[in-house]
């Protein structure tokens, strides 16, 4: 999958995709991450990239200008034509990311990515050049870069190969509509606390019950609205029925 990101501070990335799962998706080619700075499809000396809003106020607004010619060029299509991928603006008015979305867009080949800054962009970019608008949280940042490092990330770990664990990201929280179980690692007794005796008796089908079991239990009590839309088999009812009977 390849990724386009456009932005008027790409060093942001650079820390972050050097080093863990993310570096080594890049270099086993499983991932391409290519990072763009608006700055540079200015025609201006100053290369200027915002300006003061129409009927005032604070902040600056992106300019259109730049921010188009950066994205068509890159992705080699003009105005009036479909562009060959989604184009998406992290901005806090897009709709919800979630796990759901983050499968949604595993499926593209491509994917472009803005980043806005300052106030924001100008409404023509929003209405005649993205094609989708995602926010992390309800939550105000300086800029679309962590957000685009957060679908990415997101995004990433959904393609086949990237992690180590071929069924990681299908144990994941949220991957399945709720929490993850507990995890344990050795000493089976540190400080007095114990790894919970099934972990360590080698019955899978044991096992495998218990982490549901306990994969409901968590998200129960710590996200009970997840459960309303939660695929739940009629053993994960009966569980959750004696869960919530207990004092």
């Amino acid at each position: 999958m390849r990724f386009d990101v456009f932005s008027l501070f790409t060093a942001i990335f650079q820390p972050y995709l050097n080093v863990s799962i993310l570096q080594r998706a890049i270099q086993r080619s499983l991932v391409e991450i290519q990072l763009h700075d608006i700055r540079s499809y200015t025609h201006d000396r100053h290369h200027v990239t915002d300006d003061e809003p129409y009927g005032g106020g604070g902040g600056m607004v992106m300019k259109p200008e730049p921010v188009f010619a950066a994205i068509e060029a890159v992705l080699e299509f003009q105005a009036g034509q479909a562009p060959p991928c989604p184009i998406i603006l992290m901005t806090p008015q897009g709709r919800l990311f979630s796990q759901k979305i983050a499968q949604e867009l595993a499926h593209h080949e491509r994917l472009a990515i803005l980043c806005g800054r300052y106030e924001g962009i100008d409404e023509r970019i929003r209405q005649h050049l993205v094609t989708d608008e995602l926010s992390i949280g309800d939550y105000v940042l300086t800029g679309g870069e962590l957000p685009a490092l957060v679908v990415m990330d997101a995004v990433a770990r959904l393609i086949p190969g990237v992690l180590g664990d071929p069924d990681g990201a299908a144990d994941d929280s949220h991957a399945s509509g709720l929490l993850e179980y507990p995890h344990y690692t050795r000493p089976p007794e540190f400080r007095g606390w114990e790894v919970p005796p099934v972990l360590l008796s080698g019955n899978h089908a044991e096992i495998a019950r218990w982490r549901r079991e306990q994969s409901l239990l968590r998200t129960l009590h710590r996200r009970p609205d997840l459960l309303s839309q939660a695929d739940l088999s009629p053993s994960d009812q009966n569980i959750l029925t004696q869960l919530k009977s207990k004092p």
